[in-house]
C-alpha cells in the first residue's frame, strides 16, 4: 500500500448508471451492457455501477458479482468502471470490494454506514480497514440524507491520508463543508459533485466532475458543462448550466432513481421498473417531469 500513487481517477462526468430490470423485475443484464456501451459512445469518463441510481441496497450479492463482471466486460477499459461496495457491514464492504478488484473494476465508491450512526472515528476505521484490503483507488461517498451519518471535513483530511482513498463523491449539499474539504486536502484528491444541480459551483471551488444522474438521458450535455468549465468557458459553463437546471432538478422530483428511470423509459431506453420498496411516482409528479423533458432535444434510445 506505501508503494501505490495516489491517482485521480477521472475528471469530468462519471454516470451513476441505473440498472435495468425486466417486468418481472430480474435484471436485464444486456440492456446494462447496451447503457454501458452508449455512455461510451457519448463520452463520459467513468461510469458507476450498482451505487444508489442503480438499486444497490435491493439487488443480491449474486446479482451484484454478475453486474460488476458484465461492466468490466462490456466496458472493454475504455472507461473507468467504478463500483458501489458500500455496506453498514464492514465486512460485507470489505468481501464486495475484494471482488470487485479482483474482477477488474477500476474504483470503488464507498457510501458512509447508514443505519447504525456510527461517529467519526466509527467512519475512520471503517474506511481504512477497507482501504487496507483492497489496492484499487476508493471514493468516500458522503450522502446524509440517505444514511443520516456524514463524514466531517475534518475526518474527510485525515482520510485522504491513505494513500489509495483518492476522492470523495459530496451528496450533502454544504458548500461550506466542501470548500473545507478542498482547502484541506493534497490537489491530488478528487471532490465530485454527488448533486447534478451543484456541479458548476463545485467545480468553482476546485473539484475535478460530477457523479450524475442526468447524464443517464443528457451524457454529452453535462460533459461539454465540465469541459467548458475546464477550458475556461465560463460563459459557455454558465449557460449550459442554466439550461440544465430544470431537468438536473425536476429528476429527483420523487426518490432516486424513480424519477430518472420514469424519463429513460419515456424516451424508449426501456430500463424498466424500481423494485420495492420503491415504486411509481405519482401522475401528478410525471406529468411535471415529461413537461420539462420537453424543453430538452432528447432522442429516443
Amino acid at each position: 500500500m506505501e508503494d501505490l500513487k495516489k491517482e485521480v481517477l477521472f475528471e469530468g462526468v462519471g454516470t451513476a448508471l441505473v440498472t435495468p430490470m425486466n417486468s418481472d423485475y430480474s435484471i436485464n443484464y444486456d440492456k446494462f451492457e447496451e447503457l454501458i456501451i452508449n455512455q461510451i459512445k457519448e463520452g463520459v469518463q467513468a461510469i458507476i455501477v450498482i451505487g444508489t441510481t442503480g438499486e444497490s441496497s435491493t439487488l443480491s450479492l449474486d446479482e451484484k458479482k454478475q453486474l460488476i463482471k458484465r461492466a468490466v466486460s462490456a466496458s472493454k477499459g475504455k472507461v473507468k468502471i467504478i463500483v458501489g461496495t458500500g455496506s453498514n457491514n464492514t465486512e460485507s464492504a470489505i468481501y464486495l470490494s475484494k471482488y470487485a478488484e479482483e474482477a477488474g473494476a477500476d474504483g470503488l465508491l464507498i457510501v458512509t454506514p447508514y443505519y447504525n450512526k456510527c461517529n467519526q472515528d466509527g467512519l475512520y476505521e471503517h474506511y481504512s480497514k477497507i482501504a487496507d484490503s483492497v489496492s484499487i483507488p476508493i471514493l468516500l461517498y458522503n450522502v446524509p440524507s440517505r444514511t443520516s451519518v456524514s463524514i466531517n471535513p475534518e475526518t474527510v483530511i485525515k482520510l485522504s491520508k491513505i494513500k489509495n482513498i483518492v476522492g470523495i463523491k459530496e451528496a450533502s449539499t454544504d458548500l461550506v463543508e466542501v470548500a473545507k474539504i478542498i482547502a484541506g486536502t493534497d490537489e491530488s484528491f478528487s471532490v465530485y459533485s454527488g448533486n447534478d444541480n451543484l456541479t458548476l459551483p463545485i467545480l468553482a471551488l476546485g473539484g475535478k466532475g460530477v457523479i450524475s444522474v442526468t447524464s443517464n438521458i443528457l451524457p454529452k450535455e453535462m460533459v461539454f458543462l465540465c469541459n467548458s468549465y475546464f477550458n475556461s468557458n465560463l460563459t459557455k459553463a454558465r449557460q449550459t448550466n442554466e439550461k440544465l437546471l430544470d431537468i438536473m432538478n425536476d429528476l429527483f422530483i420523487d426518490v432516486n432513481p424513480i424519477p430518472i428511470k420514469e424519463a429513460m423509459n419515456t424516451l424508449g431506453y426501456n430500463v424498466g421498473p424500481v423494485r420495492l420498496p420503491l415504486s411509481k411516482m405519482s401522475t401528478e409528479k410525471y406529468i411535471k417531469l415529461n413537461d420539462t423533458m420537453q424543453k430538452y432535444d432528447l432522442k429516443l434510445f
